[in-house]
């Protein structure tokens, strides 16, 4: 199962057009997306809005993938429970957010190697596509705290 989640704040539609046309080729595996209501609605997934922290858990616990935007939630619960983890950013030239912070996310956890980061659809599909994408990075809860500064020390 592949789990996508957009976060909780404001729909994410260029994320769902894309992942709604990758799943119509995938035909054995199902996608649970955890999305707002948008102007578009997904023909080819299983969608939920709204999830408790331990619903959200367990969709995370339970996916061999999970894509995401770029929220620090969204990455640091895949990288806890050891699963491979696509992010997709928001962009503020788009409308989809206020400003670029999610590009810097992206580009920072790509450089650090934590994460995959699609920033288009063709990416997006390849990544998905590959069936055997592993973890990149694990961290455990006592390594949360280390691993937040290390990404926030250069903001600073």
């Amino acid at each position: 199962m592949i789990f996508v989640t957009i976060g909780t704040q404001i729909h994410f539609d260029r994320l769902i057009v894309a992942i709604d046309e990758i799943a119509a080729t995938l035909k054995e595996e199902p996608v649970i997306v955890q999305t707002l209501k948008g102007k578009y609605q997904p023909k080819h997934v299983q969608v939920v809005d709204f999830l408790s922290p331990d619903e959200f858990n367990n969709y995370v616990n339970n996916a061999r993938l999970i894509v995401s935007h770029a929220g620090m939630g969204s990455i640091l619960s895949a990288l806890e429970q050891r699963k491979p983890i696509i992010i997709f950013p928001r962009l503020a030239s788009l409308g989809e957010h206020r400003n670029d912070h999610q590009m810097a996310t992206a580009m920072k956890m790509n450089e650090l190697g934590y994460v995959y980061v699609a920033y288009d659809k063709k990416q997006l599909k390849e990544l998905i596509l590959k069936k055997d994408l592993q973890p990149l990075k694990m961290i455990g809860k006592s390594a949360l705290s280390r691993f937040i500064e290390s990404i926030t020390e250069p903001i600073k």
